[in-house]
Protein backbone atom coordinates (compact mmCIF):
# COMPACT_ATOMS: atom_id res chain seq x y z
CA UNK A 1 0.00 0.00 0.00
CA UNK A 2 1.28 3.47 -0.88
CA UNK A 3 1.41 6.13 1.84
CA UNK A 4 1.68 9.90 1.52
CA UNK A 5 2.08 12.89 3.79
CA UNK A 6 -1.27 14.68 3.83
CA UNK A 7 -0.35 18.13 2.56
CA UNK A 8 1.23 20.36 5.18
CA UNK A 9 -0.03 18.23 8.08
CA UNK A 10 2.11 15.68 9.92
CA UNK A 11 -0.29 12.87 9.00
CA UNK A 12 0.93 9.98 6.82
CA UNK A 13 -2.09 8.33 5.17
CA UNK A 14 -2.63 5.27 3.01
CA UNK A 15 -3.64 5.86 -0.59
CA UNK A 16 -6.86 3.94 0.10
CA UNK A 17 -9.07 5.52 2.74
CA UNK A 18 -11.81 3.35 4.25
CA UNK A 19 -15.10 5.12 3.53
CA UNK A 20 -17.22 4.15 6.52
CA UNK A 21 -20.60 5.51 5.39
CA UNK A 22 -21.51 2.23 3.71
CA UNK A 23 -21.19 0.00 6.78
CA UNK A 24 -23.57 2.00 8.97
CA UNK A 25 -27.33 2.45 9.38
CA UNK A 26 -27.72 4.83 6.43
CA UNK A 27 -26.65 2.19 3.91
CA UNK A 28 -25.64 -1.48 4.49
CA UNK A 29 -26.44 -1.36 8.23
CA UNK A 30 -24.01 -4.17 9.05
CA UNK A 31 -24.19 -5.79 12.49
CA UNK A 32 -21.81 -3.97 14.84
CA UNK A 33 -19.31 -6.81 15.19
CA UNK A 34 -19.26 -7.48 11.45
CA UNK A 35 -18.65 -3.83 10.58
CA UNK A 36 -15.92 -3.46 13.20
CA UNK A 37 -14.20 -6.63 11.98
CA UNK A 38 -14.25 -5.31 8.42
CA UNK A 39 -12.46 -2.17 9.59
CA UNK A 40 -9.92 -4.33 11.42
CA UNK A 41 -9.28 -6.41 8.29
CA UNK A 42 -8.70 -3.24 6.29
CA UNK A 43 -6.05 -2.03 8.69
CA UNK A 44 -4.39 -5.45 8.79
CA UNK A 45 -4.07 -5.16 5.00
CA UNK A 46 -2.34 -1.79 5.17
CA UNK A 47 -5.12 0.81 5.27
CA UNK A 48 -4.50 3.30 8.10
CA UNK A 49 -7.05 6.00 7.26
CA UNK A 50 -10.82 6.01 7.83
CA UNK A 51 -13.40 8.60 6.80
CA UNK A 52 -16.65 9.08 8.70
CA UNK A 53 -19.05 11.82 9.83
CA UNK A 54 -21.36 12.56 12.72
CA UNK A 55 -24.28 12.29 10.29
CA UNK A 56 -23.34 8.69 9.38
CA UNK A 57 -24.16 7.48 12.92
CA UNK A 58 -21.40 4.86 12.83
CA UNK A 59 -18.91 5.92 15.50
CA UNK A 60 -19.60 2.76 17.50
CA UNK A 61 -18.17 0.60 14.69
CA UNK A 62 -14.90 2.54 14.83
CA UNK A 63 -14.85 2.46 18.63
CA UNK A 64 -15.11 -1.33 18.66
CA UNK A 65 -12.49 -1.68 15.92
CA UNK A 66 -10.06 0.54 17.84
CA UNK A 67 -10.31 -1.80 20.82
CA UNK A 68 -9.08 -4.64 18.61
CA UNK A 69 -6.34 -2.81 16.69
CA UNK A 70 -2.99 -1.95 18.22
CA UNK A 71 -1.68 0.20 15.36
CA UNK A 72 -2.46 3.90 15.11
CA UNK A 73 -5.45 4.76 12.91
CA UNK A 74 -5.96 8.17 11.30
CA UNK A 75 -9.58 9.25 11.65
CA UNK A 76 -11.32 12.00 9.70
CA UNK A 77 -14.83 13.03 10.66
CA UNK A 78 -17.21 15.84 9.78
CA UNK A 79 -20.06 17.86 11.25
CA UNK A 80 -22.81 20.09 9.84
CA UNK A 81 -22.59 22.29 12.97
CA UNK A 82 -22.28 26.00 12.15
CA UNK A 83 -22.10 27.58 15.61
CA UNK A 84 -19.27 27.57 18.13
CA UNK A 85 -21.25 25.58 20.70
CA UNK A 86 -22.65 23.23 18.09
CA UNK A 87 -19.20 22.33 16.82
CA UNK A 88 -17.90 21.97 20.37
CA UNK A 89 -20.62 19.39 21.02
CA UNK A 90 -19.75 17.60 17.76
CA UNK A 91 -16.07 17.33 18.65
CA UNK A 92 -16.86 16.06 22.15
CA UNK A 93 -19.38 13.57 20.77
CA UNK A 94 -16.78 12.20 18.33
CA UNK A 95 -14.09 11.91 21.01
CA UNK A 96 -16.46 10.16 23.42
CA UNK A 97 -18.18 7.80 20.97
CA UNK A 98 -15.06 6.91 18.98
CA UNK A 99 -13.09 6.52 22.19
CA UNK A 100 -10.06 8.69 21.43
CA UNK A 101 -8.65 11.70 23.25
CA UNK A 102 -8.21 13.50 19.93
CA UNK A 103 -9.54 13.30 16.38
CA UNK A 104 -6.95 13.56 13.61
CA UNK A 105 -9.03 15.54 11.09
CA UNK A 106 -12.26 17.37 11.86
CA UNK A 107 -14.10 18.97 8.94
CA UNK A 108 -17.00 21.21 8.06
CA UNK A 109 -19.34 18.80 6.30
CA UNK A 110 -20.44 19.37 2.70
CA UNK A 111 -19.77 23.07 2.25
CA UNK A 112 -21.59 24.49 -0.77
CA UNK A 113 -20.07 27.93 -1.42
CA UNK A 114 -17.85 30.67 -0.03
CA UNK A 115 -20.98 32.04 1.61
CA UNK A 116 -21.62 28.82 3.54
CA UNK A 117 -17.98 28.86 4.60
CA UNK A 118 -18.53 32.37 5.96
CA UNK A 119 -21.71 31.19 7.67
CA UNK A 120 -19.70 28.45 9.43
CA UNK A 121 -17.09 30.85 10.81
CA UNK A 122 -18.06 30.21 14.44
CA UNK A 123 -17.74 26.47 13.95
CA UNK A 124 -14.36 26.87 12.29
CA UNK A 125 -13.26 29.17 15.11
CA UNK A 126 -13.99 26.39 17.57
CA UNK A 127 -12.07 23.85 15.46
CA UNK A 128 -9.06 26.15 15.49
CA UNK A 129 -9.35 26.43 19.27
CA UNK A 130 -9.68 22.64 19.57
CA UNK A 131 -6.58 22.28 17.42
CA UNK A 132 -4.60 24.53 19.76
CA UNK A 133 -5.75 22.40 22.71
CA UNK A 134 -4.75 19.16 20.99
CA UNK A 135 -8.32 17.89 20.68
CA UNK A 136 -7.92 17.66 16.90
CA UNK A 137 -4.83 17.67 14.71
CA UNK A 138 -6.14 19.23 11.51
CA UNK A 139 -9.13 21.16 10.21
CA UNK A 140 -10.85 20.65 6.89
CA UNK A 141 -13.86 20.88 4.61
CA UNK A 142 -15.69 18.36 2.46
CA UNK A 143 -17.47 19.61 -0.64
CA UNK A 144 -19.17 18.81 -3.93
CA UNK A 145 -18.32 22.21 -5.43
CA UNK A 146 -15.40 23.70 -7.31
CA UNK A 147 -15.94 27.06 -5.61
CA UNK A 148 -15.33 25.68 -2.13
CA UNK A 149 -12.17 23.84 -3.17
CA UNK A 150 -10.74 27.06 -4.60
CA UNK A 151 -11.89 29.18 -1.65
CA UNK A 152 -10.63 26.74 0.99
CA UNK A 153 -7.30 26.56 -0.82
CA UNK A 154 -6.79 30.23 0.04
CA UNK A 155 -7.74 29.87 3.71
CA UNK A 156 -4.82 29.38 6.08
CA UNK A 157 -7.31 28.03 8.65
CA UNK A 158 -8.01 24.97 6.48
CA UNK A 159 -5.53 22.07 6.40
CA UNK A 160 -7.43 19.40 4.48
CA UNK A 161 -9.94 19.41 1.62
CA UNK A 162 -12.13 16.47 0.62
CA UNK A 163 -13.52 17.12 -2.88
CA UNK A 164 -15.93 15.01 -4.90
CA UNK A 165 -14.07 13.58 -7.90
CA UNK A 166 -14.95 10.96 -10.52
CA UNK A 167 -14.34 10.67 -14.25
CA UNK A 168 -17.91 11.58 -15.22
CA UNK A 169 -18.20 14.46 -12.77
CA UNK A 170 -21.33 12.95 -11.23
CA UNK A 171 -22.33 15.08 -8.23
CA UNK A 172 -20.24 18.19 -9.01
CA UNK A 173 -22.72 21.00 -8.44
CA UNK A 174 -21.08 24.00 -10.08
CA UNK A 175 -18.83 22.97 -12.94
CA UNK A 176 -17.20 20.24 -14.97
CA UNK A 177 -14.69 17.57 -14.06
CA UNK A 178 -12.04 19.73 -15.74
CA UNK A 179 -12.98 22.63 -13.46
CA UNK A 180 -12.70 20.42 -10.39
CA UNK A 181 -9.31 19.04 -11.46
CA UNK A 182 -7.95 22.57 -11.89
CA UNK A 183 -9.23 23.52 -8.44
CA UNK A 184 -7.61 20.42 -6.91
CA UNK A 185 -4.28 21.25 -8.53
CA UNK A 186 -4.55 24.79 -7.16
CA UNK A 187 -5.29 23.53 -3.65
CA UNK A 188 -2.40 21.08 -3.87
CA UNK A 189 0.02 23.87 -4.77
CA UNK A 190 -1.22 25.73 -1.67
CA UNK A 191 -0.10 22.84 0.51
CA UNK A 192 -3.53 21.46 1.34
CA UNK A 193 -4.01 17.81 2.15
CA UNK A 194 -6.45 16.43 -0.43
CA UNK A 195 -8.36 13.17 -0.31
CA UNK A 196 -11.03 12.51 -2.88
CA UNK A 197 -14.47 11.01 -2.45
CA UNK A 198 -17.20 9.50 -4.65
CA UNK A 199 -14.75 8.14 -7.21
CA UNK A 200 -17.44 5.57 -8.07
CA UNK A 201 -20.10 8.28 -8.25
CA UNK A 202 -22.00 7.03 -5.23
CA UNK A 203 -21.95 3.51 -6.65
CA UNK A 204 -23.34 4.64 -10.00
CA UNK A 205 -20.05 3.84 -11.76
CA UNK A 206 -19.74 0.29 -10.38
CA UNK A 207 -20.15 -1.17 -13.86
CA UNK A 208 -17.22 0.97 -15.01
CA UNK A 209 -15.14 0.56 -11.88
CA UNK A 210 -11.88 -0.21 -13.68
CA UNK A 211 -12.05 3.08 -15.58
CA UNK A 212 -13.25 4.94 -12.48
CA UNK A 213 -10.39 3.72 -10.29
CA UNK A 214 -7.80 4.22 -13.03
CA UNK A 215 -8.91 7.83 -13.38
CA UNK A 216 -8.49 8.81 -9.72
CA UNK A 217 -5.36 6.73 -9.16
CA UNK A 218 -3.66 8.64 -11.97
CA UNK A 219 -4.32 12.03 -10.36
CA UNK A 220 -1.03 12.86 -8.58
CA UNK A 221 -2.65 15.64 -6.56
CA UNK A 222 -4.79 13.29 -4.45
CA UNK A 223 -2.98 12.13 -1.33
CA UNK A 224 -5.69 9.57 -0.61
CA UNK A 225 -9.05 8.42 -1.97
CA UNK A 226 -12.00 7.44 0.22
CA UNK A 227 -13.91 4.43 -1.09
CA UNK A 228 -17.04 3.05 0.54
CA UNK A 229 -16.54 -0.57 1.59
CA UNK A 230 -19.25 -2.86 2.94
CA UNK A 231 -17.90 -6.40 2.48
CA UNK A 232 -14.68 -8.38 2.66
CA UNK A 233 -14.84 -8.99 -1.10
CA UNK A 234 -15.01 -5.26 -1.80
CA UNK A 235 -12.13 -4.67 0.60
CA UNK A 236 -9.90 -7.27 -1.04
CA UNK A 237 -10.76 -6.00 -4.52
CA UNK A 238 -10.01 -2.40 -3.59
CA UNK A 239 -6.71 -3.32 -1.90
CA UNK A 240 -5.59 -5.15 -5.05
CA UNK A 241 -6.61 -2.29 -7.33
CA UNK A 242 -4.85 0.32 -5.20
CA UNK A 243 -1.72 -1.83 -5.10
CA UNK A 244 -1.75 -2.23 -8.87
CA UNK A 245 -2.63 -5.92 -8.76
CA UNK A 246 -5.26 -7.93 -10.60
CA UNK A 247 -8.35 -8.69 -8.53
CA UNK A 248 -8.57 -12.45 -7.85
CA UNK A 249 -11.10 -14.18 -10.08
CA UNK A 250 -12.97 -15.72 -7.15
CA UNK A 251 -13.39 -12.27 -5.57
CA UNK A 252 -14.67 -10.80 -8.84
CA UNK A 253 -17.17 -13.65 -9.05
CA UNK A 254 -18.49 -12.89 -5.57
CA UNK A 255 -18.76 -9.17 -6.34
CA UNK A 256 -20.77 -9.85 -9.48
CA UNK A 257 -23.26 -11.80 -7.39
CA UNK A 258 -23.61 -9.19 -4.65
CA UNK A 259 -27.11 -7.79 -4.55
CA UNK A 260 -27.19 -4.02 -4.88
CA UNK A 261 -30.00 -1.52 -4.63
CA UNK A 262 -30.68 2.07 -5.53
CA UNK A 263 -31.41 4.40 -2.63
CA UNK A 264 -32.78 7.95 -2.57
CA UNK A 265 -31.25 10.03 0.22
CA UNK A 266 -33.55 11.83 2.67
CA UNK A 267 -32.59 15.29 1.39
CA UNK A 268 -34.26 14.61 -1.98
CA UNK A 269 -36.37 17.63 -2.96
CA UNK A 270 -38.58 15.79 -5.46
CA UNK A 271 -37.56 17.92 -8.46
CA UNK A 272 -38.27 15.01 -10.82
CA UNK A 273 -35.18 15.38 -12.99
CA UNK A 274 -34.25 11.75 -12.36
CA UNK A 275 -37.76 10.57 -13.23
CA UNK A 276 -37.43 12.13 -16.67
CA UNK A 277 -34.02 10.50 -17.17
CA UNK A 278 -35.15 6.97 -16.20
CA UNK A 279 -35.83 4.80 -19.26
CA UNK A 280 -37.55 2.04 -17.32
CA UNK A 281 -40.24 3.96 -15.42
CA UNK A 282 -38.65 2.83 -12.16
CA UNK A 283 -38.83 6.25 -10.47
CA UNK A 284 -41.79 8.36 -9.44
CA UNK A 285 -42.47 11.43 -7.32
CA UNK A 286 -44.84 11.31 -4.37
CA UNK A 287 -45.18 14.49 -2.37
CA UNK A 288 -41.71 16.00 -2.33
CA UNK A 289 -39.62 12.86 -2.66
CA UNK A 290 -38.69 10.37 -5.35
CA UNK A 291 -39.32 6.66 -4.83
CA UNK A 292 -37.85 3.68 -6.67
CA UNK A 293 -39.62 0.54 -7.87
CA UNK A 294 -36.94 -2.11 -7.33
CA UNK A 295 -38.78 -4.51 -9.66
CA UNK A 296 -38.19 -2.14 -12.58
CA UNK A 297 -34.81 -0.60 -11.67
CA UNK A 298 -31.82 -2.13 -13.53
CA UNK A 299 -29.20 -0.06 -11.61
CA UNK A 300 -27.98 1.66 -14.76
CA UNK A 301 -27.18 4.84 -12.80
CA UNK A 302 -28.35 7.27 -15.49
CA UNK A 303 -30.73 8.91 -13.02
CA UNK A 304 -27.87 9.97 -10.73
CA UNK A 305 -26.40 12.19 -13.41
CA UNK A 306 -29.61 14.21 -13.48
CA UNK A 307 -29.83 14.77 -9.72
CA UNK A 308 -28.70 18.29 -8.75
CA UNK A 309 -28.37 17.32 -5.06
CA UNK A 310 -26.50 13.99 -5.51
CA UNK A 311 -29.26 12.11 -3.69
CA UNK A 312 -29.13 8.89 -5.70
CA UNK A 313 -26.72 6.13 -4.71
CA UNK A 314 -26.24 2.46 -5.54
CA UNK A 315 -25.15 0.36 -2.57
Amino acid sequence: MEYKKLGSTDLIVSKLCFGALTIGPLQANLPLEEGANLICEAFELGVNFIDTAEYYKNYEYINLALKKIKNEIIIATKSYAYTYEGMKKSVEKARKEIGKDYIDIFMLHEQESRLTLQGHKEALDYLLEAKEKGLIKATGVSTHTVEVVRTAAQMKEIDVIQPLINFKGIGIKDGTIEDMLKAIVYAYTKGKGIYGMKCLGGGNLIKEKEKAFEFVLNIPYLHSIAVGIKSKSELIANIHIFEGKKVPADVEKILLKEKRRLIIEEWCEGCGNCVSRCRYNALSVYGKKVYVDENKCILCGYCAGACPEFCIKIV
